[in-house]
């Protein structure tokens, strides 16, 4: 333990055998003026942090030096103690754990940072330069401010540490007694260990030799043949030179690999798809040194099958062309997810910076309809951002400071996830605010003299958000949370892809874009419009026409979305989507016989097409080839096992068929009690198919409990005129049996 004073004659306390009195020693360090060295026992075990750094005028004055003692004598002891003064400060006692704890994790061999500082002379020779950047605090590279929480791999040093480098380098960077360290080891290996698969680029990125920063976009397809769950990720930037950090994200659709094909070189660069999201509410990315450590059990996500990992990587030349070359490890593990977080984006993308504007400010919140822990924070923005800060305002007005930075480098984007997570109650506001400085006093500004900047992903534009992963209670919780956040994130795209269109109107991938919001925001009438823009773009396009099909379709107009969906396929006849919208669209005009035909074809293209399967089984139903509907549900709750729609919809049939070769009470209870819990009691239609259930197995007390349950609902006329019928047949001891030919499944009796 090293406890040094600022004045001309540090102060060196050796830990060694034994015990003394604190406040003694105290009194000798503040009295000492000749430099001798003084033997004491007895420290505190709080004074066992690695530096502890007081100058001497600062002990001297008594009412400090009172607290000091008061601080020390309410601990307990620990060995030994010899206190001289008058040493030098070294690296091997001094500066060594500092920097072995802070910043050999890039600054070692083969690492991220330009040099090594793992040994005596990597150091001494850029004693000054250490010096210099750590007192401006420019490096270690930690922007959050103190009393933001306790973050994992917080690099920040404290005033001590850095009192302790500048004397070091005052009294010449003296080496010490280097024979008792222990450097960290590095391996040139993965980090996590092995990984279980590792994917690559099928050939590296050449990176020009200066410029601009680089932000590419690289998708990764996963070749994996069944559902996996990942409990690690580790990102090699293959170029840790010229590779500043990296976000990755998964695709399920193919979004991004289109617009990575639309490029001939590896990657693309522009906007990230809609349908990239961080995958069951985990953060994944890379900073230099920074390696995240593997879930714990219960907190994997999935993985599956025909899956793109999408990496946005951010490049700074280096002054000569360099390859980069970045793969990807992934770690599985056998247990599916048991908690699943969410993540909030918090960020406004109308942003419009006037030139010269010092003081631009964005701001955003979000009101929690449940109880959370905050588990990470991710703010990203471009080089005109200045300061973030992060509030949460509980209920009762108690005010708690999420993250802070004052100085937001674009360089620097950590991932800051706290040691202990932050319990917030449900009630409570998160807000968050970006200040912008658009002058030409910035010195990050990339536009000299500055230009009028919009919202956009391109590193030219600006952005402001901040990324929140919060963990819910439990599933019922965590869709209550999703139900707040994704309609808030959507509506905030479509303001951003108006302000880009505006700008460039030419751009057919935002208007698809845009389209896709809009019909999930249940406003298909702006999805048209931006539909109608693409196909006009592409008029050779089937995805197009299917597109602007859909959107048609929602609005009501089934006929043009008939004709839309005929000249997809006609376009391109294997458009298994295509296929089963258009036999969609016929079954609504009554047109069922050739609507079948084409879910058949949908079917054949794409045998796990799950909706196509369902769509069938309902015209199947309703046409009474009750065996037939039943194989193709069957399969259909296969493909989607928490659907509620179709385990519902199988679980009528079985309980209500009038063949008793057909009809299966227990497997119809068993399926119908998986869509009562998936549906968490919450669907009077679904409890209406339990009652059948239960009917149908004789146990019509328990039948009529479940309706009774049901009308507790306040479902709507329909519905609840629906069960009471039922009701009456069960009082008489009768079950329900489907009509011949019959009306359809069962969202038809209600």
């Amino acid at each position: 333990m090293l406890i040094h004073t600022l004045g001309e004659r540090p102060a060196v306390v050796k830990i060694r055998r034994g015990r003394f009195d604190v406040l003694a020693a105290i009194a000798a360090l503040v009295n000492n003026k000749k430099g001798e060295s003084l033997h004491f026992r007895d420290v505190s075990p709080h004074f066992m942090s690695p530096h502890f750094v007081i100058s001497r005028r600062f002990a001297q004055r008594s009412a400090y030096v009172a607290i000091a003692m008061l601080f020390l004598a309410s601990s307990a002891t620990i060995r030994a103690v010899h206190v001289q003064v008058g040493g030098p400060l070294t690296f091997a006692d001094d500066v060594a754990p500092i920097l072995f704890d802070r910043c050999v994790s890039c600054h070692h061999p083969d690492g991220p940072a330009p040099f090594s500082l793992i040994s005596y002379s990597d150091a001494k020779q850029r004693a000054s330069l250490i010096a210099k950047v750590t007192a401006s605090r420019y490096m270690p590279p930690w922007k959050s401010e103190p009393g933001s929480g306790e973050f994992v791999g917080q690099k920040a040093l404290s005033e001590s540490e850095i009192d302790t480098i500048q004397q070091w380098v005052s009294d010449g960077a003296p080496e010490g007694d280097t024979t008792h360290l222990r450097a960290p080891v590095w391996t040139k290996g993965w980090q996590l260990g092995t990984p279980d698969l590792v994917v690559t680029l099928p050939e590296p990125y050449t990176l020009r030799s200066d410029g601009a920063d680089v932000w590419r976009v690289f998708v990764f397809p996963v070749p994996v043949r069944s559902v996996q769950y990942v409990k690690g990720l580790e990102f090699r930037p293959g170029g840790a030179k010229v590779v500043h950090h990296a976000r990755i994200r998964l695709d399920r659709t193919p979004a991004s690999r289109r617009l990575d094909d639309q490029d001939p070189a590896p990657g693309y660069e522009g906007f990230i798809a809609r349908s990239a999201l961080y995958p069951d509410g985990h953060f994944l990315g890379w900073t230099p040194g920074q390696t995240s450590p593997l879930l714990p059990k219960g907190l994997a996500w999935r993985l599956d099958p025909g899956v793109d990992l999408v990496v946005e990587v951010h490049m700074v030349p280096s002054g000569k062309v360099e390859k980069v070359d970045p793969s990807i490890g992934l770690y599985f593990g056998s247990d599916p997810p048991e908690r699943t977080p969410a993540i909030l984006r918090l960020g406004r993308k109308n942003l419009d910076i006037p030139a010269g504007e010092k003081a631009y400010v964005s701001a955003d919140s979000f009101v929690l309809p449940i109880d959370v822990e905050v588990r990470a924070l991710q703010p990203h923005a471009h080089y005109r951002a200045r300061q973030v800060t992060s509030i949460a305002t509980l209920p009762d007005g108690t005010r708690q400071t999420l993250l802070s930075i004052k100085d937001w480098d674009v360089r620097w984007q950590h991932l800051y996830q706290y040691v202990t997570p932050i319990v917030l109650p449900k009630g409570t506001t998160i807000a968050m605010q970006f200040t912008f400085d658009n002058s030409a006093d910035n010195p990050r500004n990339p536009q000299l003299p500055p230009a009028r900047v919009f919202w956009g992903e391109e590193s030219i534009r600006e952005m402001g958000e901040l990324w929140i992963q919060m963990l819910p209670r439990n599933d019922r919780d965590l869709r209550a949370l999703l139900a707040a956040i994704e309609p808030k994130m959507v509506n905030e795209d479509t303001i951003g892809y108006e302000m880009r269109l505006r700008q460039d109107p030419t751009k057919v991938l935002l208007h698809d874009e845009a389209g896709d919001a809009y019909l999930y925001l249940g406003r298909p009438a702006d999805a048209v419009r931006h539909f109608e823009a693409s196909l006009g773009a592409n008029p050779g396009s089937a995805s197009a026409h299917y597109n602007l099909g859909v959107a048609l379709a929602e609005t009501g107009d089934l006929e043009g979305a008939i004709r839309l969906f005929r000249r997809a396929v006609e376009l391109k006849p294997d458009y298994a989507l295509a296929h089963n919208n258009l036999g969609s669209a016929l079954t609504r005009l009554g047109k069922t016989d050739e609507g079948l035909e084409h879910f058949r074809t949908a079917i054949r293209l794409d045998p796990n097409d799950a909706g196509a399967y369902h769509n069938a089984a309902t015209v199947l139903h309703a046409r009474g080839e009750l065996s037939e509907a039943v194989r193709h549900f069957r399969r259909a709750v296969e493909l989607k096992p928490d659907w509620i729609l179709a385990t519902s919809n199988l679980a009528w049939i079985l309980a209500t068929a009038p063949s008793e070769d057909l009809r299966n009470a227990a497997d119809a209870t068993r399926l119908a009690e998986r869509a009562v819990a998936l549906s968490e009691r919450a669907d009077a239609s679904v409890l209406d198919v339990l009652a059948a259930a239960y009917a149908s197995a004789g146990e019509f007390d328990r039948a009529l409990a479940v309706l009774g349950e049901a009308l507790a609902l306040k479902p709507n006329a329909r519905v609840s005129g629906t069960i009471r019928q039922h009701m009456a047949l069960y009082k008489r001891h009768e079950r329900y049996v489907l009509p011949l030919p019959a009306k359809g499944p069962h969202q038809g009796p209600h």
